[in-house]
């Protein structure tokens, strides 16, 4: 490891013509390991998901992993403007990527699940890094184990409660279905941000008839996505053991977020995206994710930086 990745103090010590060496925010890199976790003290752990066998559209997610770790090279845990440093109130690992198995989704999802788990068992909030977004089924499924009565926050231009694509399960568009199959209350789910002219009715039918709480995005213009975030949160969190976040980039406007597999045109501006995860997230988070930030079609690596953003965001906002 060279003397700028250990300089952490001072992202200007040369850190940006070095390189992290891989990591998320140039942290340590430790086994997700629940006995190891806990003995470290990690309480929040970054994993990587390179995955996008699922893609019903443009594919590239599998690459997201490694653009965030590369794009966190621009980024440090304090923040000058509040004054606040993310380490100062959590330890941090970064566990890397799951051992994804090319054309296996079952046997992918379930070593995902495994890894995600021991995070979560060794007393550490899981931050998971896709992919498309068929990872949060692994991810939900671990987080259900955790948590016996679980909250769920979507923002995503697609409401991804498709019960199957073709006979697939597995796939990008069933996160939502597979989280209610893993045990989720659909009462204490909420969608935010779909763009009405993305989805197909059933998908629509499907949310309505389980009692999935929608918030699209002409009720984020509409009262704003601090409104709408504070409602939302009481939805997914009155009465739950924790809540789980999970954050589809192509939920922003594609003119700030175009590498992605389906750009949305009239979404979420950056800005509202921001403030809409750092209200949902105070109160605490036991689990997030972030999906479908796909580089092959970014444009200088924005929208990968916009992504790490949030999820700077979601952190300091459960310190509120």
């Amino acid at each position: 490891m060279s003397e700028a990745m250990i300089d952490g103090a001072n992202a200007f010590a040369g850190l940006l013509h070095a390189g992290t060496g891989g990591t998320f925010m140039r942290l340590p890199s430790l086994r997700a390991d629940a006995e190891m976790l806990r003995r470290q003290g990690i309480t929040a752990a970054f994993i990587g998901f390179p995955w996008d066998a699922m893609c019903i559209s443009r594919t590239g997610t599998n690459y997201g992993p490694r653009a965030l770790r590369e794009a966190s090279d621009q980024f440090g845990f304090y923040n000058a403007n509040l004054d606040l440093d993310l380490s100062d109130h959590y330890k941090f690992a970064d566990c890397g990527d799951v051992a994804v198995i090319p054309g296996a989704a079952v046997r992918t999802m379930e070593r995902a699940e495994r890894m995600i788990l021991e995070v979560l068992n060794g007393g550490a909030m899981p931050v998971t890094f896709g992919g498309d977004h068929s990872i949060t089924i692994a991810c939900a499924r671990a987080f259900k184990k955790r948590y016996a009565n679980p909250g769920l926050i979507l923002i995503d231009s697609h409401f991804d409660t498709a019960v199957d694509v073709g006979g697939e399960e597995l796939n990008h568009a069933c996160p939502i279905a597979r989280a209610v199959d893993a045990g989720f209350d659909p009462a204490k789910i909420v969608i935010i941000g779909t763009n009405g002219w993305l989805n197909p009715k059933a998908e629509f039918d499907y949310a309505r008839q389980k009692g999935i709480t929608l918030m699209p995005l002409e009720m984020v213009l509409d009262k704003g996505p601090q409104t709408v975030a504070k409602e939302a949160r009481a939805i997914a969190g009155t009465g739950t053991d924790s809540v789980y976040l999970t954050f589809d980039i192509d939920a922003i406007d594609g003119a700030y977020a175009p590498g992605t597999g389906v750009p949305a045109a009239g979404g979420l501006t950056s800005r509202e995206a921001i403030a809409l995860v750092s209200e949902l997230s105070r109160g605490g988070l036991g689990g997030m994710d972030m999906v479908e930030v796909s580089p092959p079609y970014d444009h200088d690596g924005i929208t990968s930086r916009l992504a790490v953003r949030i999820v700077l965001e979601a952190l300091a906002g459960t310190l509120a």
